[in-house]
């Protein structure tokens, strides 16, 4: 076995490994090098140092146009199984999610002040009203499904006051976003494929007619900032369609996973819900430490634009890498007992948004969502412990619960 040869031992599809993959993150951190996963087919970073160095490097790249030409980039398409899906390859592979250089850097100034944390703050009074009016019924039932009945309502609703949908579009809205991000996963199955490219189609039909709407009547929302944006020539139709669908894919499904992971983390450490409740104003570092602890989004990929040496050797271009968020966050080299969770954590620069010129750009939207409801929850649910085992999510690209039982008194 080499160095670049990774032990068979990593499998995010084995059962176990959603509610406790850290103990795999933890070999590959200690494994020389960035070893070589056939399953990825490229080379894992999961050290800290590692990751970041990759992530900052902008000859790292996501779109593989950026080094290869038009026909192997197609291969690589077919090869992916990420073909044949006309409507996915035209708004969701296009998207600025996958956009590298001077076209990333366009798209995300037209949409950037949209997401200051300035911008957001406004929104926290909306949040805030949706969340006790959730928890109005919910209270008074004693045991609820965090997950289903709370958690995985918020994201969409709050996102789609920002869009400028209406509510009651919110859960079907939520539920295409499911059906594509899902397929980014390792295991692509034909129904999984088939659902992606329906559920991107039906998304992009709502938007053009809510298009048609803010063009003739523009309202202060994302939609008619993002039409004047178009008009000013500084991004296309499709790109307008493209964003706003990435906005709800890459920021609905994350934070439903982190409030799950979240709060599991502060039903299992009872001494730092206390310390929350006794001193409210650790909120903001609380939520940070959550976003550590358990990172969402895992993995991401990037591509070796040119032939270049990083990490302590050479690579070829067109080398894959794929960036373990969740493992470097609990480097030991970078934090200092990386498996406590501590709501009093200083410093925390962690990777849970990712770093470089991908950052995650709805951060400050997703911490809006947890500040509010984790307020909300310890303030009006003295009793809140678990009501039975959680269930999590299988696989990479996400993690988090698919079900938590709750008992709010």
């Amino acid at each position: 076995m080499t160095i670049d040869e990774l032990r068979a031992d990593f499998d995010p599809l084995a059962p176990g490994f959603g509610a406790d993959p850290w103990p795999a993150y933890d070999r590959l951190r200690a494994q020389p090098g960035l070893p070589f996963w056939a399953g990825f087919d490229g080379h894992l970073a999961a050290r800290m140092a590692d990751v970041r160095a990759i992530a900052l490097d902008r000859r790292m790249v996501r779109d593989p146009a950026a080094f290869a030409p038009p026909e192997q980039v197609r291969a690589m398409q077919v090869a992916g199984n990420f073909h044949d899906m006309p409507f996915h390859e035209r708004f969701v592979q296009t998207s600025m999610l996958d956009t590298d250089g001077p076209d990333h850097d366009r798209l995300r100034r037209a949409v950037f002040p949209f997401f200051t944390k300035t911008r957001l703050e406004g929104l926290r009074g909306f949040v805030t009203d949706w969340v006790d009016a959730a928890l109005d019924p919910l209270i008074p039932q004693g045991r609820i499904d965090f997950t289903a009945d709370l958690a995985a309502h918020l994201p969409g609703q709050v996102i789609g006051h920002l869009i400028g949908t209406e509510p009651d579009l919110a859960p079907q809205m939520t539920r295409w976003s499911d059906d594509v991000v899902s397929y980014f996963d390792i295991d692509r199955t034909a129904a999984k494929k088939a659902r992606a490219e329906e559920a991107t189609r039906l998304f992009a039909e709502l938007l053009e007619d809510l298009h048609a709407e803010r063009a003739a009547r523009p309202r202060d929302d994302l939609m008619s900032a993002m039409i004047e944006a178009e008009r000013a020539g500084l991004m296309t139709h499709d790109e307008l369609i493209a964003t706003i669908m990435q906005i709800l894919h890459a920021g609905h499904g994350s934070t439903i996973d982190v409030l799950g992971s979240g709060l599991v983390a502060l039903l299992e450490h009872p001494d730092q819900a206390a310390l929350l409740r006794a001193e409210p104003g650790l909120m903001p570092q609380a939520v940070q430490e959550m976003f550590r602890f358990a990172a969402p989004l895992p993995f991401f990929h990037r591509y070796a634009s040119e032939d270049l040496t990083i990490c302590g050797r050479d690579w070829p271009k067109g080398t894959k890498f794929g960036l373990l968020y969740a493992a470097a966050n609990r480097d030991p080299a970078a934090f200092d007992a990386p498996d406590r969770f501590d709501v009093r954590r200083r410093p925390n620069v962690h990777l849970a948004f990712g770093t470089g010129v991908h950052v995650c750009l709805g951060n400050n939207l997703a911490r809006l969502n947890m500040e509010v409801l984790f307020a909300a929850l310890l303030d009006r649910a003295p009793g809140l412990a678990g009501d039975g085992p959680v269930r999590w999510k299988a696989g990479l690209q996400a993690h988090g619960p698919v079900s938590l039982p709750l008992r709010l008194a």
